[in-house]
């Protein structure tokens, strides 16, 4: 029997990544009792099911309140803190926002990208392949986190002192730059080291500018 992986997830709030005993009595009854559910490392449910059954599930899914993405290459869902300032302070507006356009983009090897609403960054941002961490009230973004192997190693800073509206323009630029010249299977921190930080600076220096203008 063919089946087909996907991934589920509730979204974000204030609190963190929270799932509602009804939500995942939902799940557990949609998706059926033959299932594989995986637990993963950034915040979402691996559900492996019935190919034929997919699809309606999914659908079931997203009514029920749920988010559905696909598995395997892709960007990830947004991974952030606990909001633990407030909505407010900790810019979960942004955050959302930011979820909405950097999820699912096609990728070489797959992309975690991270959000800490505070210089704390419960939310590990800097293990992250790009991370994005609120400063009072401008963004810092930073790029190559690796969080595993004996080469592990803090993501480093790209753009400091971002507003808010250009932090997508240049995170979807760096997703693109990742689609055109990333080799198949290649991390993202290995990208950045042969790209040159420099390299990726200049590349995205356009949409920095061009957002700040306007």
């Amino acid at each position: 029997m063919a089946s087909q992986k996907f991934a589920v997830t509730p979204g974000f709030e204030v609190g963190g990544t929270l799932f509602r005993p009804q939500q995942l009595a939902v799940l557990g009854s949609i998706v059926g009792e033959d299932a594989r559910i995986e637990m993963t490392t950034f915040k979402q449910l691996y559900v492996e099911m019935d190919e034929e059954r997919a699809e309606e599930a999914k659908a079931k899914l997203v009514a029920a309140g749920l988010q559905v993405h696909p598995a395997g290459f892709v960007s990830k869902s947004l991974i952030t803190c606990n909001f633990c300032r407030g909505a407010e302070d900790s810019g979960l507006d942004v955050a959302a926002m930011l979820d909405e356009v950097i999820s699912d983009h096609p990728v070489p090897n797959p992309l975690k990208i991270g959000y800490a609403g505070c210089a704390l960054g419960t939310s590990e941002p800097l293990l992250k392949d790009i991370a994005v961490i609120k400063m009072r009230d401008a963004f810092d973004l930073y790029v190559g986190g690796e969080p595993r192997g004996l080469k592990a190693a803090l993501a480093k800073p790209l753009h400091t002192d971002l507003k808010a509206e250009q932090l997508a323009p240049i995170i979807l630029k760096l997703i693109t730059i990742y689609q055109e010249n990333g080799k198949k299977k290649e991390k993202f921190s290995r990208f950045v080291d042969r790209m040159t930080l420099d390299y990726l600076q200049e590349a995205t220096l356009h949409e920095r500018m061009d957002t700040a203008a306007g």
